[in-house]
């Protein structure tokens, strides 16, 4: 039977028609020494079993059917698994290049959309393993729980049994047609379904309190407005430029100094974050002269429950502007926190498949018009409180690289252990000097975390 991909990753996947808008996350782990080479690969191969979707590839549905997934029949394990010796000069440099490369390019889409490399012989005795993953795949939440399957808690650990592989037959072009049927068929149902089921419910509330009900439905579609409306222009007067070309780097601040910055401020790590983030931006614009006030941010939140399965899609992306230029510190953590609360309580919210659907409509060249002018992308990954280890190798470091998805740059929080760790995914055409930003996020930081004292 057909698996269709949900709205928000068909969403997610068709934006590839603007490799601007490319939404391939690339992590970077750092292993205190070599790892047995056949556990990883067992541990691997274990995974693609147990999460069948890193067997499956994308392939196009007929019209008015989101593509869908379908078992690779030529799947090969070692074209995904693979390692590799580390270019000089075998630094974290070297690493970081590889990682740029990774990020910048296209997957291969007649295969499963990921695949890891372990990079052996770093100048320090260290190794290293560069994983890239399509968003499709999973979301940062759902990318932890992959990786718990992955990772030991300790050196010395029993090797899993492999479960049978998963599999299933090819469609030929007439099972795709009657999928496609089946599932139009499914979608008008649960159309008239839902609309049956809620008519009484406003019926009843129209009747019960007109203007309460009038004053919901308002609020609902404002809400929606705000998540979907179109950006005319950047909030940057500099960070206007959009191409290809990417520069990674990487930094880390002590997650319990950037916790009490935010708690004794009523606000949550993410406020803090965001507001070491924005004033790395106010700083790189103060050093070319220019004065911001706010900017456009997309920030990813998460909607995963307990009961949604391992991996997958359960984010929703939310656009909003955020007070940049706010020059002291804690009064921005403030401001910051009163809007990200706002955008948690938005009403679009539950109805992010239905709006991802109906942005599935809308031309690739629309979209990219307007993603192309939110100024910066920041995401906020709880990652694992404990160290763990891969193929006996413990893992020492982690960085997450998200997509910039057509915004300057994407800032990326991966905590892990009791250290914040910063993924740093620039556009070089918006930010021409990725390392005068570098010093001036590093600066902005350290205003925030001066709070602490």
């Amino acid at each position: 039977m057909a698996e269709f991909m949900s709205n928000s990753d068909a969403f997610t996947w068709a934006m590839e028609a603007d490799p601007r808008l490319r939404s391939t996350i690339v992590s970077l782990l750092i292993l205190d020494e070599r790892p047995d080479w056949d556990a990883v690969t067992h541990r691997f191969d274990r995974l693609s079993r147990v999460l069948p979707v890193f067997r499956q590839r994308v392939v196009a549905s007929p019209v008015l059917a989101p593509p869908r997934w379908e078992y690779d029949p030529d799947f090969d394990l070692d074209y995904h698994v693979r390692r590799i010796a580390a270019p000089p000069p075998a630094d974290t440099d070297a690493l970081l290049e590889l990682c740029r490369v990774a990020a910048m390019e296209s997957f291969d889409t007649a295969r499963p959309l990921w695949h890891v490399t372990l990079v052996d012989g770093l100048a320090d005795g260290r190794a290293a393993m560069i994983s890239k993953v399509h968003h499709a795949l999973t979301d940062g939440i759902g990318g932890i729980q992959i990786g718990m399957t992955l990772f030991d808690l300790q050196p010395e650990a029993p090797t899993p049994e492999l479960p049978d592989p998963p599999g299933g037959a090819v469609a030929d072009r007439w099972d795709e047609y009657r999928a496609a049927l089946r599932y139009g068929a499914g979608l008008l149902g649960s159309a008239v379904t839902g609309a049956l089921t809620a008519a009484p419910r406003l019926f009843y509330d129209g009747l019960r309190d007109p203007r309460g009900a009038v004053v919901e439905v308002a609020e609902t579609a404002a809400s929606v407005y705000r998540t979907v409306r179109p950006i005319s222009r950047t909030g940057s007067p500099l960070m206007k430029e959009r191409t290809l070309i990417r520069d990674l780097s990487t930094y880390s601040v002590p997650m319990a100094q950037l916790r009490a910055v935010a708690n004794a401020r009523g606000a949550a790590l993410n406020d803090a974050f965001l507001a070491g983030v924005t004033g790395g931006l106010r700083r790189y614009h103060e050093q070319h002269g220019s004065q911001i006030d706010e900017l456009h941010l997309t920030m990813p939140i998460s909607l995963r429950t307990e009961a949604d399965a391992m991996g997958g899609n359960h984010i929703t992306l939310m656009r909003f502007d955020v007070p940049a230029g706010e020059l002291d510190p804690a009064t921005r953590i403030e401001r910051i926190h009163r809007r990200v609360r706002r955008v948690r309580s938005e009403k679009s919210l539950p109805y992010t498949q239905l709006i991802a659907g109906a942005l599935n409509l809308v031309p690739r060249e629309v979209l990219g018009s307007v993603l192309t002018r939110v100024d910066f992308l920041a995401s906020d990954v709880p990652g694992i409180p404990v160290p763990v280890f891969l193929g006996g190798a413990r893992v020492v470091e982690q960085y997450a690289f998200g997509p910039t998805i057509g915004a300057a740059v994407n800032v990326t929080l991966l905590t892990y252990v009791d250290t914040c760790a910063f993924g740093i995914d620039i556009d070089v055409g918006a930010i021409p000097d990725p390392a005068v930003f570098h010093r001036c996020l590093v600066e902005g930081f350290a205003e925030v975390l001066a709070l602490a004292d």
